[in-house]
């Protein structure tokens, strides 16, 4: 774990739970895409940014999860860097109490603000195309969390943040977290056709061709969608469902994915409420989901 790995003669990334791009701007400078999930994977990442006498510039968040954002305070502190997220994520990056409310619609309980939901706040100034290295491009991909980024280098590498997920991981956990589930989609077809001379997802193996993973996740989020679909075949409550769902795919339920899940099937009753699959009722004081 957290091997350096090179892809091209600039492009890097260290493995770690969730793949840190590395990318050299010239025979010094480098910067980061994204830092890992805490203090531990900032020290691991300046190990390696102190044995190759490099000089770290910025990190390039390519949106606010904690697993993504948590080296980024130790690595600011350590060497001066600029840190930069996209929209909205910059908000969650700066204040990151917002990604435990945003997830239990609420006040988080101790239960979830701990680091695995909740990084350590940070100093970033929001993503635009003048902050980035020459060469650089940013790629929208929004769905998995709101404003989430992807970027380009002038080695014609694609670091494609969250939007894809291994096929293991996916088989294992069944349903994976997504914001908008519409946008993911509109996302996912998008990658599908991209082509690139490496891709390097957080989630998943640097591949020379993502169309056939791209659509596999594709696949696994219209079966959830329909899975969904058929448990409201008769009018049932949002605890319900999650119960459903949590049962039929061999889930264990704890705090953190009860909101992480919960959320995620929350975003699809959205979805197939605005596609019209689902409606909703009220009956004795309680919000129902039924099939249309």
């Amino acid at each position: 774990m957290f091997e350096l790995v090179q892809i091209t003669e600039n492009c890097y990334y260290i493995q770690s739970p969730a793949k840190i791009g590395l990318v050299k701007l010239n025979g010094q400078d480098v910067c980061l895409i994204d830092s890992g999930n805490d203090k531990d994977a900032g020290r691991k990442i300046r190990q390696h940014l102190d044995a190759n006498g490099w000089n770290l510039t910025a990190i390039y968040n390519t949106h606010s999860n904690a697993d993504h954002i948590g080296g980024n305070r130790y690595l600011q502190a350590q060497t001066g860097c600029s840190i930069y997220a996209p929209g909205i994520d910059c908000a969650f990056t700066r204040h990151t109490v917002l990604e435990p409310s945003f997830l239990y619609g609420g006040y988080p309980c101790k239960d979830l603000r701990h680091k695995f939901l909740m990084a350590q706040d940070s100093d970033a100034q929001e993503l635009t195309r003048e902050c980035l290295p020459e060469g650089f491009d940013i790629i929208p991909l929004p769905g998995h969390f709101f404003d989430m980024v992807g970027f380009r280098t002038p080695d014609d590498v694609v670091y494609l943040a969250d939007c894809l997920s291994s096929k293991e991981t996916l088989d294992k956990y069944q349903i994976g977290f997504i914001y908008d589930i519409g946008a993911y989609l509109d996302t996912l077809e998008k990658v599908k056709t991209m082509q690139a001379r490496a891709f390097v997802p957080s989630h998943a193996a640097c591949s020379e061709d993502v169309t056939e993973l791209a659509q596999y996740n594709i696949d696994k989020v219209l079966e959830i969608a329909d899975k969904i679909t058929e448990i409201c075949r008769e009018p049932l409550c949002f605890e319900s469902i999650l119960q459903r769902l949590f049962s039929d795919y061999g889930l264990s339920m704890n705090f953190e994915q009860y909101v992480l899940v919960g959320s995620t099937v929350r975003s699809y009753l959205a979805w197939l409420k605005d596609t019209g699959k689902v409606k909703v009722l009220f009956e004795n004081s309680m919000l129902l989901w039924e099939r249309t």
